[in-house]
């Protein structure tokens, strides 16, 4: 029998971590992740999991001892934000090349400088293109149940990639939520047992791993991970009907809200989403046809569906919590994606996009309303006067 907790985000990855048993944790404090590990650290105290936990110098020490425990055969995880994960930033990319299924609690701050050590998703959008899969959470209830699920995803045989599970830094990190827990046994039912099929330490079958690669076959090896990235969302709707049907779930590619007849939506990750599903609702009081798309998979993108979930609509507003600085007009990873994403399979919506939040600065409903009330404008002009704005920002 499940049972309800009322849980910290971190404590909720902590306790998902404790159930699943990871044969090795290696992972560095940093904020807002700390609790996430320390919690863990408590587990294996009090011999509550077989975990070797492996305590480092340096985030690149902690993704290093990962890769090498992943690559001995074993299912390993760890945890960072921000600033860790930039100095993880050689091993990650190594990690994924390895094709090693680490599974990371990414919970997602501002990178710097000036420092700031509050949520935004520079983190995250700055490993994008690093081979990792990336899962995106709302609260901390998703963050317990993506973990969970990423143990299948990324040690599918078909797969065999590393996963990022985010959430946001203090929003949801170290909010207290009512979080159902599932019983130990059915969790460890659902992950299994984990039997690699490339371990370094097989030694009546020799491995190379990181060995120097030069253009007679790096370019292959590439190929291989691109291949893998394909097979990776049928594997994750798979995964996720079974966790769906054995955990009263309704998990997708993202989440669609008050979509369906919808003329106007807001895209928004992570735990904004939350926060727009208010606005929505006290819209649609009003008679508005507004809706939102959360989306859940950012890596591997899933274009097409998204395409196919936008295309009855009038206007699409992307909300984007990180900037890709030279990019066009200055816009957000998530709406460069989409623009692509529509354009490429013949959508034709009129889209602006909307940067907030950076170092953690509050998003506010009536900012989101404001966001709505232009989308309903360029619904009825078909015009987009300003491609990206910058709400909140203090002139």
């Amino acid at each position: 029998m499940s049972q309800f907790e009322a849980l910290q985000g971190n404590e909720a990855v902590a306790t998902a971590m404790r159930q699943i048993n990871p044969d090795v944790v290696a992972a560095y404090p940093i904020t807002p992740q700390t609790s996430t590990v320390q919690k863990f650290a408590d587990f294996v105290s009090d011999g509550l999991v077989d975990t070797e936990f492996v305590t480092v110098e340096s985030e690149h020490s902690a993704m290093s001892a990962c890769v090498g425990a992943s690559a001995a055969g074993a299912r390993v995880m760890t945890a960072t934000a921000a600033n860790g994960l930039a100095l993880m930033w050689e091993i990650v990319y190594i990690a994924a090349s390895n094709r090693c299924p680490i599974v990371m609690s990414l919970v997602n701050r501002a990178l710097s400088g000036p420092i700031n050590i509050h949520c935004d998703h520079s983190d995250v959008m700055g490993m994008r293109d690093s081979g990792w899969i990336v899962l995106f959470s709302e609260n901390g209830q998703e963050a317990y149940d993506n973990l969970i699920q990423a143990v299948r995803i990324g040690e599918h045989a078909d797969v065999l990639l590393p996963v990022a599970v985010c959430q946001d830094g203090f929003i949801t990190s170290h909010g207290m939520e009512r979080v159902e827990v599932f019983d130990d046994a059915d969790v460890q039912a659902f992950v299994g047992q984990y039997r690699p099929q490339w371990s370094l330490l097989e030694l009546d079958n020799p491995k190379t791993y990181g060995p120097l690669d030069f253009y007679d076959y790096y370019y292959e090896h590439k190929r291989q991970q691109v291949e893998a990235m394909e097979n990776a969302q049928q594997v994750i709707l798979d995964v996720t009907g079974e966790f769906n049907k054995k955990f009263n779930r309704n998990y997708g590619l993202f989440e669609p809200y008050r979509l369906e007849d919808a003329e106007v939506a807001v895209i928004a990750a992570n735990s904004t989403a939350g926060t727009v599903k208010v606005v929505v609702d006290q819209l649609r009081d009003e008679g508005l046809k507004v809706g939102l798309l959360k989306p859940r998979l950012f890596r591997p993108f899933p274009a097409q569906e998204l395409a196919e979930a936008l295309s009855h609509l009038k206007a699409v507003a992307v909300m984007d919590r990180s900037i890709s600085f030279g990019a066009m007009d200055n816009a957000g990873p998530l709406f460069l994606e989409l623009v692509a994403a529509l354009t490429l399979h013949g959508v034709q919506v009129p889209m602006a996009d909307y940067v907030y939040g950076l170092g953690g600065r509050d998003i506010l409903p009536r900012e989101i309303e404001r966001v709505y009330r232009d989308a309903l404008k360029v619904a009825e002009t078909g015009q987009v006067d300003q491609l990206v704005t910058f709400l909140s920002v203090r002139e």
